[in-house]
């Protein structure tokens, strides 16, 4: 039976299924597999992609020690990335803007960067189940056909609460660079940023105690 699929799938080589990825399998770095393995159906939902020729795709994972309704508040503004995310000079949105799926914003990004422009929409912001994405569509960069995905789980442990946000993208690999060094250059970013929202949102928490 097994010889027989597999040739029938070598007869039929103009119609393959498209490769995914496999997120859900295995833990980023930043959580145990513990901790993941109550996360993994939700990165099965939300963290996986097709990958054609020429595209690659990480997750990664940041612990944040501040409850998720916080953290939430800080990514779900779609039209201030520059308040948890490095290497933003400004950002900004058309007349009559509403953080809403559909919406656009136009960043610019500081000197020294192999960018400087970026148009980003706003492709899901669930707030029921802490879900928002969105994908690169113009500008002066070299992250083509960027789509990026952010989900944040609440997890109790240690005797408190605290929140784990994943966020993946699959992108293009730019013509004369391998996966490898497209993943480590998305991967840098991303990484920045994560441990910017986790710095942001336990600032929060701290001055709302002090205020106390």
């Amino acid at each position: 039976m097994e010889e027989s699929q597999r040739s029938e799938s070598a007869q039929e080589p103009d119609d393959p299924s498209p490769p995914v990825t496999a997120h859900h399998l295995a833990a980023p770095p930043g959580l145990t597999p513990g901790e993941f393995a109550e996360l993994a159906p939700s990165v099965a939902e939300h963290h996986t992609y097709e990958l054609g020729p020429g595209r690659c795709s990480s997750l990664l994972a940041q612990r944040v020690r501040a409850p998720r309704a916080v953290v939430w508040s800080i990514v779900r503004r779609f039209d201030k990335p520059q308040v948890y995310k490095h290497f933003i000079k400004s950002c900004s949105v058309g007349p009559g803007f509403e953080v809403a799926v559909g919406a656009t914003r136009y960043v610019d990004v500081i000197s020294g960067l192999p960018a400087s422009t970026s148009e980003e929409r706003l492709d899901v912001l669930d707030d029921g189940r802490f879900v928002t994405g969105f994908t690169i569509i113009g500008g002066e960069h070299r992250l083509r056909n960027y789509r990026s995905v952010t989900t944040m789980h609440e997890v109790a442990r240690e005797g408190g609460i605290w929140t784990a946000v994943l966020e993946s993208y699959v992108v293009d690999v730019p013509e004369g660079n391998t996966e490898e060094d497209t993943r480590l250059f998305a991967d840098t970013f991303v990484k920045l940023n994560l441990q910017k929202l986790a710095s942001v949102a336990e600032g929060l928490v701290a001055r709302e105690g002090e205020g106390r």
